[in-house]
């Protein structure tokens, strides 16, 4: 192996994007490979369409600010974002809510649409925010949130002690609301959409992820693709390489550990003492070919299975066909139309170099892949449309553009007065693709083991194969990325500490970082 690297990621999800510029900063020679990422954008005629939406809701979690201070950027991330207002709204048949950042008008907005309830939301605020409160300090310990060894099963145990609701896995905190209420949904909608659980949300994931929505949502100008700029930017700052469009085909196992991956296309691997992904275990796995783990050390692990998908389409619109008041992030409930499904909506301008367009990027949960065929396929797109017409009277007027990257159908282009097909192939130059793309998976976790830190992890964060870690969705999903960053640090603190030397300099270094 005539090349070496001490860390090779592969991903460029928020967790390993994280775990690649902490180990940088702390002088491991780091290589990030995209492994198949997919920028958040890509265009038509000059027109932007999205992937997928971005909410950075973990923007003020205390992991992030953490790993800001460790390097050096919280004044230029904070910059960089801001803090959207409406922070969001939730559109149903007879009521449309809105969540303000001023406290003052968001008292208003309760007294005015939930009048009858204003007691029981006065005290379910402040049991959440009693939650969360005790949730920061203790997810601000430098523990590992996935622990492997005796010792970091101890120190997670201690900090986890702190958690709210950790023994009340069934615990609802609604239950003081009638059953139906608008108000449930007003928590339990956005909280579900920020989570990479599939299943109905435990209390914590509840009370942490409808904090993040309505306390600590913060906007980014180009969204997702500011975030990986930032993150790439770190890691090369720190010596380290990022090729977003890089592939690893396969990854070399010798003694039941890895020690090398090779390139798409070349012959010769390259040597690797740890390799990180944001992939799950069984997909790492399958580049492994030469390894197989042990049927009792698979059984020990909690099964982390894909419950559902998240389907994305992107509407092109003219301003005129919004109304003024429409937030940043909306959520659209069905109601009694059973056929229709419940979307979250994303509003962001293309650009001043195209005045008098949005983007609206909308999402809806769907089947997993095995039970998503092609019939299925070509109906989602159309009901999720269906959906915004119903509540956004006469936007069918000012489409331009609507598109899905997930169902391999023809781009709708409206330019012309009527809707018009257009190959695929047409999206090739501004990055689309011709093929219907993966969707981002929601998981369900069978922890029959017990393994799963009281419910709360999914996966652990070491793979069966020595060597390899997880920090995607798969690792903490409940928490959406809060969790994968939580993942990164824990993944970042047991690779540095494999190495004294680095670990010393390391604990030399926070004299000199930034004061938090």
């Amino acid at each position: 192996m005539s090349k070496h690297y001490d860390v090779v990621v592969l991903g460029a999800g928020i967790g390993a994007l994280s775990i690649a510029a902490l180990l940088a900063r702390r002088s491991w020679r780091v290589l990030v490979l995209g492994q198949g990422f997919r920028p958040a954008h890509y265009t038509f005629d000059g027109l932007s369409l999205a992937r997928r939406p971005f909410t950075f809701l973990a923007g003020g979690t205390p992991v992030w600010r953490r790993i800001l201070v460790e390097l050096a950027q919280s004044q230029m991330f904070r910059r960089r974002a801001r803090s959207p207002d409406p922070m969001l709204q939730i559109f149903e048949p007879r009521q449309r809510t809105s969540i303000p950042t001023d406290e003052a008008l968001l008292a208003r907005e309760i007294d005015r649409e939930f009048p009858e309830v204003r007691r029981v939301v006065d005290e379910l605020n402040a049991e959440v925010a009693r939650a969360n409160a005790a949730a920061d300090l203790a997810l601000d310990d430098d523990v590992v949130w996935s622990p492997g060894t005796f010792w970091e099963r101890r120190e997670t145990a201690r900090a986890a002690a702190g958690l709210p609701y950790r023994r009340e896995r069934e615990r609802d905190l609604l239950a003081e609301f009638p059953r139906g209420h608008a108000f449930r949904d007003l928590v339990e909608v956005p909280a579900s959409f920020a989570s990479d659980l599939g299943t109905r949300l435990p209390p914590f994931a509840l009370a942490r992820l409808h904090r993040a929505w309505t306390h600590r949502l913060l906007e980014l100008e180009r969204g997702e693709d500011d975030l990986v700029d930032f993150l790439v930017e770190r890691v090369r700052a720190h010596g380290g390489e990022a090729l977003l469009s890089g592939q690893a085909s396969q990854i070399v196992v010798r003694s039941g550990r890895v020690t090398g991956i090779r390139f798409d296309g070349d012959d010769e691997a390259t040597g690797v003492q740890f390799v990180v992904t944001d992939l799950t275990s069984s997909a790492l796995l399958d580049l492994a070919s030469e390894y197989r783990p042990s049927r009792r050390a698979l059984d020990a692990r909690p099964r982390v299975e894909v419950e559902s998908q998240r389907f994305v389409t992107s509407l092109v619109v003219r301003d005129e066909g919004l109304p003024a008041p429409l937030a940043h992030e909306a959520f659209l409930l069905p109601g009694t139309h059973g056929d229709q499904p419940l979307v979250h909506v994303q509003k962001s301008p293309i650009g001043s170099a195209m005045p008098g367009l949005t983007l609206l990027v909308a999402e809806a949960r769907v089947l997993p892949s095995h039970a998503f065929d092609s019939r299925e396929r070509s109906r989602v797109r159309a009901a999720i449309v269906a959906s915004i017409e119903r509540y956004l009277p006469y936007i069918e007027r000012h489409y331009v553009l609507i598109d899905s990257p997930h169902d391999g159908l023809p781009l709708w282009d409206y330019r012309s007065g009527a809707r018009a097909l257009v190959d695929r192939a047409a999206l090739r130059s501004g990055g689309g693709s011709v093929d219907a793309e993966a969707m981002r998976p929601l998981f369900r976790v069978d922890d029959a083991a017990g393994a799963s830190l009281d419910g709360l992890g999914g996966e652990p964060m070491r793979f069966p194969l020595a060597g390899t870690f997880g920090v995607g969705q798969s690792i903490l999903p409940q928490l959406g990325q809060e969790g994968e960053l939580l993942a990164a640090w824990g993944g970042a603190r047991v690779i540095t500490r494999t190495d004294r030397r680095k670990e010393k300099m390391r604990r030399e270094m926070w004299s000199k970082v930034e004061l938090g």
